[in-house]
């Protein structure tokens, strides 16, 4: 396979895309080779053994190549947005987070219409296509990747050896509402093995308390409602309760530090939207069996998904919308979903055998075609904005804060201050 050869590293990404910047894909090559070049953050197409999903398109479509420069999320989305600004040095194809989607939507006329692509919107669910449209639904930016429906991914062994019941089922009736499941990790922490605590981190924690929420950071106008929103007060309150009470590990998510506590089994359960499955399998390898997948407190909520855009600077945009199609056409993201557990966003693919009835080895055999779809179907259509990626990110950080000695209070109006500073309201 020749997926380990197109897909640069974290490390080269950042001179690549420096690079990149003084034009856009690497074109055609001397032997009429057509290179398409795609910025992605994460592993978003990439399979287990170093494999590609890549591969298969470049087999169908001899005479194509295809990059893949992977950077981190911050970083791949503030490239994207300098570039568009400076009118070049855009991939072929940028990948774009449904928190960021809404930012990029008012720059619709720097991005390729999939509606005049020939796309037919009515393959995904009303509400995925809705985020990456404008307001008056006339133009369609990304097509949608992925959809991250809420469940909890637990350490049976470590509930075992704290008491606790190991059968999903019984698991999942511990935690009804977020504020049981903070009370069982009480309980967890009375017979817990010797440095191993609840959860990873406030801020993930947080995250899923809001992922059953409409209305979280915006309203329907557009209007910043962080400070003014009780939901968004409440899991704050919550959030900061469990941690005062021992229960997080304190490990920033997608930190070095936070891989190596699911190597290290130093938590016990991980707010898990399905792209978690993935994540947990690449990073922790050999924890294989130990996990098992629950209900998500609350019993649905959304966190994650992404979308395949094409910048109208590129050099080979023809090219690149078919190859956007194809990464997101239902037999694709059906693979990924098996192979790395992304769950695809197609609303026809959910009936389909190779969806609904695939568990997963490496989570005990966990029925993630049943779990995901279930949590996903009362889940509200949550309401986003330019900066709702950004916020999210600072209570995160200032949790973390909360986690090692900052008090609560002050944590919640240094979160205000930021928040207000980067959505340009104070």
């Amino acid at each position: 396979m020749r997926g380990t050869r197109h897909v640069l590293t974290a490390t080269l990404a950042a001179s690549a895309l420096v690079l990149a910047a003084c034009g856009g894909g690497q074109g055609e090559s001397t032997d009429g080779t057509t290179t398409l070049t795609i910025n992605v953050y994460g592993d978003s197409f990439s399979l287990p053994d170093n494999r590609s999903i890549y591969d298969e398109y470049e087999r169908l479509n001899p005479g194509v190549e295809i990059v893949e420069n992977r950077s981190d999320f911050s970083t791949h989305h503030q490239n994207l947005q300098a570039r568009l600004t400076a009118g070049s040095g855009t991939a072929d194809l940028e990948l774009i987070e449904v928190g960021q989607v809404a930012g990029f939507v008012g720059q619709h006329d720097r991005f390729v219409d999939f509606l005049d692509r020939g796309v037919d919107p009515g393959q995904w669910t009303d509400a995925i296509v809705q985020q990456a449209s404008t307001p008056d639904r006339s133009a369609l930016i990304g097509l949608p990747t992925d959809v991250g429906g809420l469940a909890m991914c637990y350490r049976t062994d470590l509930f075992e050896q704290a008491g606790l019941p190991v059968d999903r089922d019984e698991v999942s009736e511990l935690w009804p509402t977020w504020r049981d499941y903070v009370e069982t990790g009480d309980r967890f922490l009375e017979r817990a093995p010797d440095g191993v605590k609840w959860f990873d981190s406030g801020g993930h924690v947080f995250t899923g308390i809001l992922g059953n929420e409409e209305r979280t950071f915006y309203d329907r106008s557009g209007e910043l409602i962080v400070e003014s929103n009780p939901a968004v007060r409440a899991a704050w309150d919550l959030t900061v309760q469990a941690i005062r009470s021992g229960q997080s590990a304190a490990l920033p998510e997608f930190s070095p530090e936070w891989n190596t506590g699911f190597q290290r089994g130093q938590f016990a359960t991980v707010t898990c939207p399905a792209w978690m499955m993935g994540y947990i399998q690449g990073n922790a390898p050999e924890t294989k069996g130990k996990w098992d997948i629950a209900t998500v407190p609350g019993g649905s909520g959304n966190w994650g998904g992404s979308y395949v855009t094409v910048p109208a600077q590129g050099e080979h945009v023809e090219e690149a919308v078919k190859l956007a199609k194809w990464l997101t056409a239902p037999e694709q993201s059906i693979t990924i979903f098996q192979e790395i557990g992304n769950f695809p966003s197609q609303r026809t693919t959910w009936d389909d055998p190779e969806v609904a009835e695939f568990s997963s080895p490496f989570f005990n055999d966990a029925p993630a075609g049943e779990i995901f779809p279930a949590s996903l179907a009362d889940a509200p259509v949550q309401i986003s904005g330019p900066q709702s990626a950004v916020i999210g990110k600072t209570f995160a950080d200032k949790l973390n804060s909360v986690e090692q000695g900052t008090p609560p209070d002050e944590a919640w109006q240094q979160a205000m201050h930021d928040i207000r500073a980067a959505a340009g309201a104070g």
